[in-house]
């Protein structure tokens, strides 16, 4: 086994490991230290999270500057202020037993003249995020034009954050003869343009396979319809009494909602997303920390920098937008020679993205199943009658109390008080799951659910035998959808018809009513499609703004009256067709109750 000293890390250093309870290098350390210690060289790094990268970057900055120097040395550049803080608190631990350094993180969220103060006592090490450093350079608060080394930590993601300009701009700044390592996950065009302009001739440094999964990580996806995706992911956390989990969601609304969700129905959880101060997001950590939270509903960005090495699950309860991201978010379980559970729950038509994620991580996907209400209720039992039997019990409290004890239950035999006793302490779950149906979705319910919406010529005829996709021709159904943009956004029927158009990416989808008011819209499409759209509009954002969608309910057509209009199909491809005039006068009137007004 390799010792810390034997990659030639100063003792002061390895005071400070030891004393965190290091014990021994990992692979990234072992092939970063030395390098880094010995050869100034441009350096890429190839990592999955949570394979150690900090100490591997962060010792050989401390131990290269020059503590009786009080100019910044290095660099370290972070995507998220979380990861900021969290490099800047772990490097500084690496310090503490080097004499006169200090270590000054720089990011958005906190006050930048408290920041500007701490620089001017002096730090060796700055570690910033691109947004704040980028507004301290250009206040001249901050001097980077005689650093030796930058580090990007992330730098995939900073640039995914939209975080370009900023490092260009901050690049450009530094000097030419400094030496630069670049820390990733993953490879992506973005990161490849900055080795090509920022490297010299990088040596290229891979732990692992890129993208691989953890190998102590179980990967699980349950396949559901897209309405059933949070009594799925209710079902999983019922499952698993003692989940300690992230569930990652894909926006910042979605994550307000599922942690909100959650709440009610009495669970321990919390949300953390970009909307929160500084203040709420550490006081929602600390409780995480602590584990007053047993599950934190995160998006992907405000996730970064999380320092939480005991997760039992990961739980996607959307896929993220660039598949490479799974690593990042799978990643953070199965650390430090544990195992972890990384689950997906997917709708239907989203099979195929298990596929290529399957393809990056280089393993395989189980197909579980969700749990049935009777399994879920019985785990949920065994567990609270394991917790009473290992309870200690404080006979000299209780003993007093016994006779009145005794004389109130006499009249009970014990099937009847432990019937009593198990409908007391567990009326949540047993009302919750009195006559809950099956979540799962069988390979032949997909497959001809996929037939029915690419309108397969064999595809089962509507209100045919075994039928559930809604009423027999003639009678169409029609679910009605509430979104939260309207004439104000600049949405019109024939925008709103292209939308669906572009983000299902079906052409033939029928369109009933549509009654656009000004900050929010109502329209109905055949039922059929419902989940689809559910899903493709739940994470678009137009104009600027997040779409929240909402099913307020369904109708069918009855041929026979007519409702003032036939339903569209979707013929608008290509250029838009532009508002349709006289859309809108044929609705009946008070059909949909007008929304209130933002």
């Amino acid at each position: 086994m390799t010792t810390f000293a034997e990659l030639g890390i100063d003792e002061d250093i390895i005071k400070g490991l030891l004393e965190l309870g290091f014990k021994s290098p990992t692979p990234v350390q072992e092939q970063l230290i030395p390098i880094a210690l010995n050869q100034h060289i441009d350096i890429v790094g190839l990592a999955q999270t949570g394979t150690g990268k900090t100490a591997a970057f962060g010792i050989p900055l401390i131990q290269l500057s020059d503590a009786a120097n009080k100019k910044v040395q290095a660099l370290v550049l972070c995507p998220t202020r979380e990861l900021c803080m969290q490099v800047a608190k772990d490097m500084t631990a690496f310090a503490k037993y080097v004499p006169g350094f200090n270590i000054v993180p720089v990011y958005g969220g906190a006050s930048i003249d408290t920041q500007i103060r701490a620089l001017r006592k002096g730090a060796q090490i700055v570690i910033a995020t691109p947004g704040r450093l980028h507004d301290m350079i250009r206040r001249k608060a901050v001097d980077i034009s005689a650093i030796t080394s930058v580090v990007l930590d992330e730098a995939d993601e900073m640039l995914q954050m939209g975080f370009k300009d900023e490092l260009n701009a901050i690049l450009a700044t530094t000097p030419d003869t400094k030496n630069t390592l670049l820390l990733s996950a993953t490879m992506p065009k973005g990161v490849a343009n900055i080795t090509k302009n920022y490297m010299n001739k990088p040596l290229e440094i891979t732990v692992g396979q890129r993208n691989m999964g953890t190998e102590n990580v179980r990967h699980i996806y349950y396949m559901v319809r897209a309405k059933d995706r949070y009594q799925a992911l209710r079902r999983i956390a019922d499952n698993n009494p003692d989940i300690y989990s992230i569930i990652f969601c894909r926006t910042r609304q979605e994550t307000n909602d599922v942690a909100d969700k959650l709440m009610q129905d009495g669970y321990n959880a919390d949300a953390l997303h970009g909307d929160l101060s500084q203040a709420q997001r550490d006081e929602v950590m600390k409780k995480f920390h602590r584990r007053s939270l047993q599950m934190l509903v995160a998006t992907d960005v405000a996730a970064r920098g999380l320092d939480v090495t005991d997760l039992t699950h990961v739980i996607n309860y959307n896929l993220p937008d660039e598949t490479a991201n799974y690593t990042h978010r799978s990643g953070r379980t199965g650390r430090a020679g544990k195992s972890g559970v990384s689950i997906a729950i997917i709708h239907m038509r989203e099979k195929y993205r298990i596929r290529e994620i399957e393809n990056i991580i280089k393993r395989k996907f189980e197909q579980g199943q969700i749990p049935s209400a009777k399994e879920v209720c019985e785990k949920q039992l065994l567990r609270l009658l394991d917790n009473i039997t290992r309870e200690s019990i404080d006979v000299d409290s209780i003993e007093p109390f016994m006779p009145a004890i005794r004389k109130s239950l006499a009249d009970l035999d014990r099937e009847e008080l432990i019937k009593r006793f198990v409908s007391l302490e567990f009326k949540r779950f047993i009302d919750h799951y009195k006559n809950a149906p099956d979540l799962n979705v069988t390979e032949e319910e997909h497959r001809l659910e996929q037939r029915g919406a690419r309108g397969d010529k064999f595809a089962p005829r509507a209100g045919g035998p075994g039928d559930k996709f809604g009423p027999r021709a003639g009678g169409q159904k029609f679910t009605r959808f509430e979104i939260n943009i309207g004439k104000e956004d600049g949405i019109y029927p024939a925008r709103l018809i292209g939308q669906i158009n572009e983000s299902t990416g079906i052409r033939n989808i029928k369109i009933g009513r549509i009654d656009i008011q000004d900050h929010s819209s109502l329209m109905e499409a055949d039922s059929k499609f419902a989940d689809l759209i559910m899903t493709s509009f739940g994470h678009l954002m137009i104009n600027g703004k997040n779409i929240a969608i909402k099913i307020t309910g369904e109708r069918v057509e009855n041929p026979g009256q007519g409702f003032g209009r036939k339903p569209h199909k979707t013929p608008f491809r290509g250029k838009s067709a532009g508002p349709q005039k006289g859309i809108k006068k044929n609705f009946p009137k008070k059909k949909f109750a007008k929304p209130k007004k933002d």
